[in-house]
């Protein structure tokens, strides 16, 4: 029985009791007794309280009293904010201003690549010549070109009024004349079939990208403002067709059409776009020629070092990805935007032509944001995966039992007791590291990747992960010896 349920002996009353003596009922705030008065057996009274213990009883109780008068306890203070962190405003910056250069980034390097490759710039624009549409186009405004210099019509009603001079019957003249307009048709028709053969056949196609080859240099002229191939009259930019009718007035005249011998040298245009596109396009171009060689390793730096100095790195790194991937939509959007602008602002019998070379045009720059939108992907899966989220958790646990059921019994055994197992343990953190570097390296180095590349990269470093993953055992840990038993001490034989 405790002493605070044990009940007082006659005697004057104390604070806090009852009537009878009594001791009050203990909370559960009230302490426990630091001992324990010995039991008593039925019937028999109670020993009275020591000193000690009735200075405890009355301790007791006047802290059971205080419990029960004191007000409620206060709510829990808010816990005060930390100290603003200055790193983490510096990584919002960094990763906006980084986010943001994305777009200017791919818009440079293909600038700078089609005007300091002639290669890339020949393998951008000649397929241009192979289109049909652009083949169509240029057939007809040649064929046009052609019989406004060449009446043949009116050369062969010059012909029988000529005839019909020299004493050509008058109902033969007659109808002589009737059959110039059939003859006119007919010679158009000739003239038209002439002229597709030479657009579409592989040696005008093959003087065509010679003569890119050879024009490369007027195109940056051009973007520069030093070059007449592509001139401005009026509010529009024109192309010269003078060498297109100067190759079918050739092969005009070698397939036996000699009236193609009087085309005089004239230089019919073909509106390309208004002017108004080439001089913001030939200001764009001094910008983004001269940042092409360090914006994107700038927009790199950004990215790295907005990731590096965030509180949360692997959140970070996911909106990267997933901002990266918005960008290039982005883009892509835009090149559709432009694209309709492009092929509104020509004539109509020419949009067919200019839609069909806008999409050869910037078919590497669609390349490009496709690929860096697999980037992007890649990016935020893997900050995906190796988070905390219960999914993501969920499919590492999955990865690690299906590798470990690969190298169970003596596969394993063999492994750990081997050299590499324990190696590749003691190194986990460094290989995947490495192989992490390198894939990213493949990546950059390759020329012109595209998404399958980037695919395909992923696929065989996510292999090597696995192979490392399935090659990591802990070197196995030896028994510890089990203590010798102590020889009995003679005393204690002798005592027992």
């Amino acid at each position: 029985m405790s002493i605070v349920d044990r009940p007082d002996p006659p005697g004057p009353d104390l604070p806090g009791t009852s009537a009878g003596g009594g001791a009050a009922t203990a909370t559960p705030e009230a302490r426990p007794a630091p001992a324990t008065a010995p039991e008593t057996a039925p019937g028999t009274a109670p020993a009275p309280l020591t000193a000690e213990e009735r200075a405890e009883l009355q301790r007791l109780r006047a802290e059971i009293a205080a419990l029960r008068t004191a007000p409620p306890a206060p709510p829990p203070h808010r816990r005060p904010r930390g100290p603003f962190r200055w790193a983490s405003l510096a990584s919002a910056v960094l990763l906006v201003l980084g986010l943001l250069l994305v777009p200017v980034s791919v818009l440079a390097v293909w600038t700078h690549n089609q005007i300091s490759d002639t290669d890339r710039f020949v393998a951008t624009m000649s397929p241009v010549l192979q289109d049909p549409a652009v083949q169509t186009a240029v057939t007809g405004r040649v064929t046009q070109e052609i019989f406004a210099q060449v009446d043949v019509q009116q050369l062969a009603n010059e012909a029988v009024d000529a005839l019909a001079a020299q004493g050509l019957p008058a109902p033969i003249a007659d109808r002589l004349h009737g059959l110039t307009g059939p003859l006119a048709d007919g010679t158009r028709s000739f003239v038209q079939g002439k002229v597709q053969e030479v657009v579409s056949s592989p040696a005008f196609i093959a003087a065509g990208q010679q003569a890119l080859t050879v024009t490369h240099q007027q195109l940056a002229a051009v973007l520069a403002g030093q070059s007449s191939a592509i001139s401005v009259q009026g509010a529009d930019a024109v192309l010269d067709l003078y060498p297109f009718i100067e190759a079918a007035k050739q092969r005009l005249v070698a397939d036996g059409f000699a009236l193609a011998a009087k085309i005089p040298p004239v230089h019919p245009t073909i509106t390309l776009f208004p002017a108004s596109i080439l001089v913001r396009a030939q200001t764009l171009y001094h910008l983004l020629d001269v940042a092409a060689t360090w914006l994107p390793w700038v927009t790199l730096a950004f990215l790295i070092g907005g990731v590096l100095l965030a509180r949360n790195r692997r959140r970070a790194t996911l909106v990267v990805g997933l901002a990266v991937m918005g960008t290039m939509l982005a883009l892509a959007a835009g090149l559709l935007i432009v694209r309709g602008i492009v092929v509104g602002s020509v004539p109509e019998q020419g949009s067919a032509a200019a839609a069909s070379a806008y999409d050869i045009i910037v078919r590497f720059v669609r390349a490009a944001l496709r690929t860096l939108f697999v980037v992007g992907l890649v990016v935020a899966l893997a900050a995906w995966v190796t988070g905390r989220s219960s999914a993501a958790v969920r499919i590492r646990a999955g990865l690690a039992r299906g590798v470990a059921s690969l190298r169970r019994g003596a596969i394993n055994r063999r492994i750990a007791e081997g050299p590499v197992g324990p190696w590749v343990h003691d190194h986990l953190t460094l290989l995947r590291t490495a192989l992490v570097v390198l894939a990213a390296l493949v990546v950059v180095l390759t020329d012109r990747p595209s998404g399958w590349t980037i695919l395909v990269v992923v696929l065989v470093l996510l292999v090597l992960l696995g192979i490392v993953q399935f090659l990591d055992q802990p070197r196995p840990t030896e028994p510890e010896p089990e203590p010798a038993p102590q020889a009995a001490d003679p005393d204690d034989v002798r005592s027992g």
